[in-house]
């Protein structure tokens, strides 16, 4: 049996991304603020976690809906912050650099998220 084909699937799709890219600045600005709050001398194990997430969700969500970079990249620091789970980030040597490269991550994304290669 042949599959059905979907003659506005193609326009769904398109509606479906620019409902998405309507939702990055509000992603990009909850990953700021949790790599604000893993960068104040308070923050706890849960600062890294809900960071984690963050990248996470734009991880597995952008390329489906046409920023296939913005994606990449999210899983780059997705993996470079799971191996810190569970710690504090005051107490990871390389925080700084870690928080440094989410930086330049979210600067990039702020000129154009859906741009075909990043640049930090």
């Amino acid at each position: 049996m042949a599959p059905v084909q979907d003659p506005n699937f193609r326009d769904r799709l398109n509606a479906l991304s620019e409902k998405y890219g309507a939702t990055i600045p509000a992603t990009m600005a909850a990953i700021s603020g949790a790599l604000s709050h893993c960068c104040n001398a308070d923050a706890d194990e849960q600062s890294l976690h809900k960071l984690h997430e963050l990248l996470h969700g734009v991880a597995g969500s952008a390329a489906t809906f046409g920023y296939p970079v913005l994606g990449t990249e999210a899983r780059r620091l997705e993996q470079e912050v799971r191996p810190l789970l569970g710690k504090r980030p005051v107490d990871i040597a390389h925080w700084q650099a870690l928080a440094t490269m989410v930086a330049q991550y979210l600067s990039w994304a702020e000129l154009d998220p859906k741009a075909p290669e990043f640049r930090a």
